[in-house]
Parts: C-alpha cells; structure tokens; sequence
C-alpha cells in the first residue's frame, strides 16, 4: 500500500485523455475483455485473411487476434496506448502505426478492419466521419469487410454517467483508484462532453479530464456510409448477433465495399 502524498489534482485537457501514461497503463484493469472482445474474435476467425484494428488501444485484441496465425496491423493516434501495446507478450507479431484514422495511407489492403471501444463515436462531425470511412473503404480488398459499433441514442447512456456511478479497482503499484464520470449532452450536436476523474486513494491525488463522444441514430450513419461508398450488410443490436431494434444497447454495423 502507498503512502498518502498529498490532495494533488491534475487536469488532463487534451482529447485524448489516454495519452497519460498513468491512465494508458490503467485502461485494461478498468475495461476488462469482455463480450464485444469475444465477438470482433470471432469475426476475424470466421473471415481470416489480414484484419486492421482502427483505433487498437492497448493492443490486447490485435495481439490475441495474432495469437491465432492472422496477419494484424493495429493502428492509434495515442503513444501512451501504443506503448502499453507494444510491451505486451506477442506484441512482436502485430504491425503496429501511430495514426489516426483519417490520416492512414497504407499500401496494404486488409480482408477485416474493425474499430471498437465505441472509438466511432471520437468522430464529432460527418466530415470526420466520412473521412475516416473512406479511408476504410480505401483499405478494403475486394470482399472484404468492415465492422464497427456506436452506441445507441435511444438508451442515453450518457444518463448513467454521474458521480454516483463509480468504479474501484486495486493495483499492485498504486493502490485503490477510483473512476467516476460526469456527462453534459448537448441535443443540438449529440455530442456528450465527459469529465472523467481518476481518483488515486492511497496516495491522496486525482487525475481529471475531458472527452467528447458523439450519439447519431441508424438512419444517419447509413447516409455516413453511403457518403464512403461502404455497403451495410447486417445490423446487430448486441454481441450475440441479435437484430438492431429501437431498445437495444448497441447500434453494430457489417460493410462492405
């Protein structure tokens, strides 16, 4: 157990609140594998061929991906995540880019490109969107697919975002560290603002920080991917595959070129 060192607090103002070390090295204790992981597995099982990780993270789904003989490339703007990816057993058989995206030009074309972790929803304006899309579409082989997910408007999932909803976890190097968040939706935009505070117990000093997610409905994101030529071939509602309705938690989306 540390020892208290003080009531410091630390505002991380950039996007992206995971470029801090700290944070990055934290980010798989607080989001353990869970069924979407099981389910993009699954995928590139079923497809095979080469797979692209848009947005990877830490790395722990390309590197199991990897695990199982594919060829993967994970690609992320944040160098504090791909550190932490790049330590991990098997790393060595994952291509690994800094990268946004948006900004990706690779002479490499992929059979399965995925984007998870809603990352879909760091896109704020159709301009992004779209320009990420057609980067995807430009990377696709002839039949090759793309999946990706986005939260579901409906279920405002932002209105469980409150300081009351917290999450504790104990680690070996800092103790007891508790999340909480705090969300301020703006109907205009669908842009959710996020106040994430990370608070280190046993050593008496909180980290805090700003993210923004955008909610768009079904309807919207097909014209999106229409705008990038991309094709939806399923819609789910959850991880098992069952069919997108007006309740379910999750808006996931199959394409095609």
């Amino acid at each position: 157990m540390k020892r208290k060192a003080g009531n410091e607090t630390t505002s991380q103002e950039r996007g992206d609140l995971f470029e801090d070390p700290r944070l990055a090295s934290l980010y798989d204790q607080f989001n353990p594998w869970a069924a979407c992981d099981d389910f993009y597995l699954g995928l590139a099982r079923e497809i095979g061929g080469s797979v692209l990780d848009l947005g990877c993270g830490t790395g722990r789904l390309p590197c199991r991906i990897a695990i199982e003989g594919l060829d993967v490339t994970g690609v992320d703007p944040s160098e504090a995540m791909l550190r932490v990816a790049r330590s991990r057993p098997g790393s060595e058989r994952v291509s690994w880019i800094k990268a946004t995206g948006q900004a990706l030009h690779s002479p490499a074309r992929f059979d399965f490109i995925y984007m998870t972790g809603h990352a879909f929803q760091a896109l704020l304006t159709d301009d992004a969107a779209i320009s990420l899309l057609r980067t995807v579409h430009d990377h696709l082989t002839k039949n090759g697919r793309f999946v990706f997910e986005t939260r579901n408007p409906a279920k405002k999932a932002w209105l469980l975002w409150t300081p009351n909803h917290r999450n504790c976890i104990t680690t070996p190097e800092r103790g007891r560290i508790e999340e909480s968040r705090e969300a301020a939706f703006d109907g205009m935009t669908g842009v959710v603002n996020l106040t994430h505070s990370y608070r280190f117990l046993d050593e008496g000093n909180t980290v805090t920080g700003r993210t923004r997610l955008r909610f768009i409905e079904q309807d919207h994101l097909r014209r999106l991917l229409t705008a990038a030529s991309l094709e939806p071939q399923a819609w789910y509602g959850d991880w098992d595959r069952t069919p997108l309705t007006q309740v379910s938690p999750e808006i996931i989306v199959e394409t095609r070129c």
